[in-house]
């Protein structure tokens, strides 16, 4: 009798939908196991099973077996413990009694004050049910009915998404779903609940007659999504209501229409497909306005508009990768009207790319495409090529970087070589021009241009006995450019050429650390000084430059070997970097570090005072032979209190040329963070006013789950709020609320204001419930 096949399995069946309703899932996945989960084996024998018990009854003549007292079985990854377990051989069924309590692999455990169920699992009943997952999810019901080995039902069941809520012993959630019924289809995998009641905070705020929803086996089924409501005073009132399909275990369809009062129905499509080696996704959207003139001014003033985005990621083999980005659409405002995901302030970046990674090794391809989301230039004036912002954005065809280490020392040292390929055409010159005068600067060149450059690298670090640390280097740069120029091009190049440039480079950086300890902590004092002996850069001027226009000299570039951002610029001369570092570790946790030190150049043409149509070097910091000075600063109190500061001061009064400095927080129930930030004006690059600003954002928890936020942006020099935002929030494990409201006076022009109310509900296990509201003033 001791092979009875069920004992604990039995009641594992009625673990029906142990992790609640779930909602339909966004995320492609693998194929699905179509048992429910593992219980569809449960007639199967699992092995043998170990009887604890106060005492064993059998009854040879009804041939039953009876466990009484302290009852605890182990059958395969179940354990079922109850006060009494009875086995009954002629009508094979099995009966537990007395707080009955069973638990398998997964943690879930089943509570039932008692069960009477076949051992085949057809036909049972269990009283007074709880089910708590491992999640800590619930079920409980009166009563649990299992019925033709498929079907289980709960009457007056009852959802609860969280269990001892927050870590709370007791703690209930704040919503629950109520159902008279609860009917389990184990064959369907679907859970329908009737007469199904959502109660908040204890009140009835929703009735459904009936619904279904996936039991927890399934990750993916077709259904509804959560509904997105929103406002905006061009589109009018609109609603979402997605509804994701699935078209077979790897693939499915997300179709997302939405309605807006002043503009009609949008439709809206995404199909995913996932295959053996990766994944990709295409999304279609689209829409006929009905009120064109609402956007007036701006490329969206037009019958027709919509949008094609892509995305694929595909593994080659454990090294490599390739895959896309992609995203276009009818004009620069379709994105950020309709608040699609694709939306930026600037540009949307269309990417295929190559990658590979061995060790440190590595190798990246791109071919890029960018979609301008800004509007052209309507200001009187403006020259021809700034009212054509796409037209000035590069074709990129593609960019490759080879990065490769040497596996062993060469010459006692680290080898390594890098390699950049990049070859793009653009259409139209990018030219900037000044406010003040008739002054402009070239940003970017028309025609095509194609690079090759390749930079070896060779260092090695020697410690002495005294302790001073010798760092030689070495580095060779080659680079080849091929310029075919537009006709009329700025760069002032009149047809296709042939540039070659070399840039050898010796040097040698000396640190000198030095230990100081004592009773209040440690601290490091190291004077560090780096020489660095090269030709002249050529070709400079002659040459487009797109990569290395971004030049920030501050603490953190200091002793870079080339402060250039990119390949287009190869910086020459002998240069000395001179500089102190400093760091300290205090009792009690306290630590500072810093840095203060100047670039001075010695011999040669400065890189970064050569005139060039670019301006490149202008007001760096670095275009006079001695540099300005930089210096950081960095201080970890230990007791919730963090500050950081970068500076660059000029070389000749010791006048701030740019400043940042921040200061976080935490105290107690409190997080803050101030960052002011101050850049003098560059009138070599058409900033002719000094900037400066403060931003601020605080967040403050009035209890256990209330909270308040807020952040601003204030623009010193003008005396005006550009950006600031408030709101509240609610969270516990059950549920989360955020109510916000923003304003915005950078994205748009004039004296107007983008006021956005931004609303979230978070329901565990439900889902989201978002919503964005707009108005313009």
């Amino acid at each position: 009798m001791l092979a009875w096949t069920l004992s604990g399995v039995a009641l594992g069946a009625l673990v029906l939908s142990a992790t609640g309703p779930a909602p339909a899932q966004e995320a492609a996945q693998g194929t699905d196991d179509p048992s429910l989960s593992g219980l569809a084996g449960a007639g199967q024998d699992q092995g043998r099973m170990l009887v604890e018990a106060d005492s064993l009854i059998y009854d040879i003549d009804d041939e039953t077996i009876a466990a009484v007292g302290n009852v605890v079985i182990y059958y395969g990854d179940y354990t079922l413990a109850a006060d009494r377990v009875d086995v009954e051989s002629q009508t094979e069924r099995v009966r537990a009694s007395g707080a009955v309590q069973l638990t398998d692999a997964s943690g879930t455990v089943v509570r039932a004050d008692s069960l009477d169920i076949t051992d085949d699992l057809k036909e049972g009943v269990i009283e007074a049910l709880q089910i708590v997952t491992a999640q800590r999810t619930a079920f409980t019901a009166e009563r649990a009915r299992r019925t033709g080995g498929d079907v289980t039902e709960l009457d007056n069941g009852v959802y609860l998404p969280c269990v001892d809520c927050d870590g709370v012993p007791g703690r209930q959630p704040v919503w629950r779903i109520n159902a008279k019924r609860i009917i389990h289809r184990q064959g369907d995998r679907t859970i329908t609940f009737r007469q199904t009641t959502f109660e908040f905070l204890g009140v009835p705020i929703a009735y459904v007659p009936a619904f279904s929803a996936p039991d927890p086996t399934v990750r993916r089924k077709s259904g509804f999504l959560a509904p997105r409501p929103s406002y905006d005073g061009d589109r009018g009132v609109g609603i979402q209501t997605p509804y994701f399909h699935v078209l077979a275990p790897n693939m499915d369809v997300t179709l997302s229409p939405a309605f807006y009062s002043n503009q009609g129905p949008l439709l809206d499509a995404e199909f995913r497909h996932r295959v053996m080696d990766g994944a990709y996704s295409i999304r279609i959207a689209g829409l006929r306005q009905e009120d064109p003139a609402a956007f007036e001014d701006t490329s969206g003033d037009r019958l027709y508009r919509g949008s094609f985005s892509s995305t694929g990621d595909f593994r080659i083999n454990e090294r490599w990768t390739w895959g896309w980005d992609i995203a276009v659409a009818t004009d620069r405002s379709f994105f950020e009207d309709y608040d699609r995901p694709e939306a930026d302030d600037d540009v949307a970046v269309n990417d295929i790319f190559l990658t590979g990674v061995d060790g440190r090794n590595r190798f990246d391809a791109h071919a890029y495409g960018f979609f301008v989301q800004q509007e052209d230039s309507t200001e009187p004036g403006a020259l021809e090529q700034d009212v054509s912002l796409q037209a000035k954005q590069p074709i990129v065809h593609p960019v490759i970087d080879h990065e490769v280490y040497a596996d062993e020392p060469v010459a006692g040292g680290e080898f390594s070589v890098r390699s950049n390929f990049t070859s793009l055409t653009r259409r139209k010159d990018d030219i900037f021009e000044f406010e003040t005068g008739p002054e402009t600067r070239l940003r970017a060149a028309s025609g095509t241009f194609t690079r090759g450059s390749v930079d070896a690298l060779w260092r090695r670090r020697l410690v002495d006995s005294a302790g001073q640390v010798f760092t030689p280097f070495a580095y060779m740069r080659g680079d080849v450019f091929f310029t075919a120029p537009e006709d009329g091009s700025a760069i002032g190049l009149t047809e296709t050429d042939v540039a070659l440039r070399a840039m050898p480079a010796v040097g040698l950086e000396y640190s000198y650390p030095l230990l100081f300890q004592s009773a209040i902590g440690s601290t490091v004092i190291e004077p560090t000084a780096q020489l660095i002996v090269r030709p002249n850069e050529t070709e400079t001027g002659d040459i487009p430059n797109e990569d290395a226009q971004s030049l920030v000299f501050d603490a953190t570039s200091l002793f870079d070997y080339d402060k250039f951002s990119g390949y287009d610029r190869a910086e020459g001369g002998t240069r000395l970097n001179v500089g102190l570092r400093y760091s300290s570790q205090f009792v009690g946790g306290v630590s500072v570090s810093g840095v203060v030190g100047q670039s001075i150049h010695l011999l040669g043409r400065n890189s970064f005072e050569t005139d060039t149509a670019y301006n490149t070097g202008a007001d760096s910091g670095l275009q006079s032979d001695q540099s300005d000075y930089v210096a950081s600063l960095n201080i970890n109190t230990n007791q919730g209190l963090l500050l950081g500061t970068s500076a660059r001061f000029d070389q000749e009064d010791f006048a701030p040329n740019r400043v940042t400095a921040q200061a976080v927080g935490l105290a107690g129930p409190l997080t803050t963070a101030v960052t002011y930030a101050f850049m003098r004006e560059q009138p070599d690059l058409g900033i002719d006013d000094d900037r400066s600003e403060l931003q601020a954002a605080a967040s403050l928890r009035l209890n256990e789950h209330w909270r308040v936020f807020g952040a601003t942006r204030f623009d010193i020099e003008n005396e005006n709020f550009v950006r600031h935002a408030l709101g509240f929030a609610y969270d516990d494990e059950a549920f989360s609320f955020s109510l916000a409201y923003a304003e915005d006076k950078t994205r748009t022009t004039g004296e107007a204001t983008d006021r956005t109310i931004y609303l979230r509900l978070g329901f565990r296990t439900l889902g989201d419930i978002n919503g964005s509201f707009d108005a313009m003033e």
